[in-house]
């Protein structure tokens, strides 16, 4: 459990997202990004928020499927182009000694069949076949936050997280050391994913 695993391989980064959401775009519209993005320079579109409202607006195209248009014509962030490994390098550069317990839980989700792994610039999150019933995110300098999607109780380990109305992601394991990704914390991951398969 404490070896690093292979992230390059496992884990996803934010390809997976542009791929989404350029499908997502192509399935609302009929159209891919590169005719939009055509489309948008015809138009005379400067930024993003002109982008934005010109697709509201004029053709009804809301949410994700704008992030691929304004990507293609605008630019992706420098984050967007990194691999997995310098992500996860990059959410624990300075805190190496919060790093294995981060490798811990991701060399869990990379054994477990149907556990997609998906990179982000601050956190990692982790992906049933139906939908993400985890998040993994270093929680300041001491301690690195499992933050669940899960019906069960609040009491022992799993405590309250603070989320916005509406939001299922409202449990928590706090972890400060390696050792406490034992059983009873993959118990609840286990849970987790089950319950959101």
């Amino acid at each position: 459990m404490a070896n690093t695993p292979d992230l390059r391989s496992a884990a996803k980064t934010w390809q997976t997202m542009v791929d989404s959401n350029q499908a997502l775009l192509l399935r609302k519209s009929g159209h891919g990004v590169s005719w939009w993005a055509e489309q948008g320079r015809a138009a005379g579109l400067k930024n993003d928020a002109e982008l934005r409202d010109w697709m509201r607006g004029e053709h009804g195209i809301t949410g994700y499927a704008q992030y691929a248009v304004s990507w293609e014509m605008f630019g992706y962030p420098e984050f967007m182009l990194r691999d997995a490994d310098e992500l996860i390098d990059g959410q624990y550069d300075g805190h190496p000694h919060l790093r294995p317990i981060a490798d811990a839980l991701l060399a869990w989700a990379a054994a477990i069949e149907g556990v997609e792994i998906q990179m982000r610039k601050g956190y990692v999150s982790l992906h049933s076949r139906r939908r993400k019933f985890a998040q993994v995110t270093r929680a300041g300098k001491t301690a690195v936050d499992v933050t669940l999607r899960i019906e069960m109780p609040i009491g022992g380990r799993l405590e309250p997280a603070r989320v916005r109305g509406g939001d299922f992601f409202d449990r928590k394991v706090r972890l400060t050391a390696v050792e406490q990704v034992d059983q009873e914390l993959l118990g609840l991951l286990e849970t987790a994913l089950e319950q959101n398969s």
